[in-house]
């Protein structure tokens, strides 16, 4: 009998309520999370889940604007599932750095993978500047706990002090299929999609996203038939192979 195939739902379940405020680390005056307890928590949950960056021309690892400044691109896959998350290479007050250096694109990237984990659900109560998951209190303490307040500990309260490196204007949809979700995910696809070379990859990503296009045509016809749109005059201007 073939493997039940995992969802969105059951991943977001599942992640969303670990507690990982103790791993929110301070540079000067950003908060990020540890990318390697964070990629470490997922491969005790999903050790099939696998990463990918975006590779441009040249072998540089980002996407260079007219301006100068740059942006790292982060895909998730968790068997059938993917997530993508994009991250500009900042600096400690959050403003986007002309020709970065290598260590300033690798430490952003590292970022943009904690990121990215955070639309599966890990550490997303972080980025919405909340101090622990919902529930979680009510889920790891016995009753009797609760009795002594004085004596709780609340670990995260004094640690976190904003939003993990990344703006509000960034919101991380709450449920797969909503409406935010299908904006969101269109906005990731198109991106992606303008960085296929040939019809090819253009065919391969487009399957490779079979489940959410599926999803979005059902729920968003409307949406769908916009996506298609765009994507009709992309596909246009590749090559064949």
């Amino acid at each position: 009998m073939a493997n039940k195939e995992i969802t969105y739902k059951e991943v977001w379940d599942k992640l969303s309520k670990i507690d990982c405020s103790d791993k929110v680390e301070k540079k000067m005056n950003l908060s990020y999370l540890s990318w390697a307890w964070g990629w470490g928590t997922i491969m005790e949950h999903y050790p099939q889940a696998s990463y990918l960056f975006y590779q441009g021309e040249s072998d540089v690892p980002y996407v260079q604007f007219p301006d100068g400044t740059a942006e790292v691109r982060c895909r998730i896959a968790i068997d059938n599932l993917s997530r993508e998350m994009t991250l500009s290479v900042m600096d400690n007050r959050n403003n986007a750095i002309q020709n970065p250096s290598s260590r300033q694109v690798n430490d952003t990237k590292m970022r943009c993978l904690v990121k990215c984990l955070a639309m599966y659900g890990l550490g997303h109560y972080i980025y919405a500047g909340e101090d622990v998951p919902r529930d979680a209190d009510k889920e790891e303490k016995p009753v009797s706990e609760l009795k002594n307040v004085t004596e709780m500990k609340k670990p995260v309260a004094k640690k976190v002090e904003e939003p993990v490196e990344t703006p509000v204007e960034n919101p991380t949809p709450n449920e797969y299929g909503s409406e935010e979700w299908a904006r969101l995910f269109c906005e990731s696809f198109l991106k992606l999609a303008k960085l296929q070379k040939t019809k090819e990859e253009m065919t391969s990503y487009y399957k490779s996203n079979t489940k959410d296009l599926t999803t979005l045509r059902e729920k968003f016809p409307k949406i769908k038939e916009m996506l298609d749109g765009e994507l009709k005059s992309i596909v246009n201007s590749l090559k064949e192979v």
